[in-house]
């Protein structure tokens, strides 16, 4: 069983992988979605996964 940290990396990478590029702009779009739902559970969960995203993203782009 994955951990919820383990599985925010998860969902990071599936996003990063799905949408390219354009992850962080979906995780963007999706908050907004979300606080407009007054779904407040995913509202604290996509920017927990739009932080690894970022970790993700700095990693893939950085000079070797």
């Amino acid at each position: 069983m994955m951990t919820p940290e383990q599985f925010r990396w998860a969902e990071a990478l599936a996003l990063e992988k799905l949408h390219g590029d354009a992850a962080p702009r979906f995780v963007a779009e999706r908050i907004g979605v979300l606080a407009l739902a007054g779904d407040t559970a995913g509202v604290e969960r996509f920017p927990q996964i739009a932080d690894r995203l970022e970790g993700l993203i700095s990693r893939t782009r950085a000079p070797a």
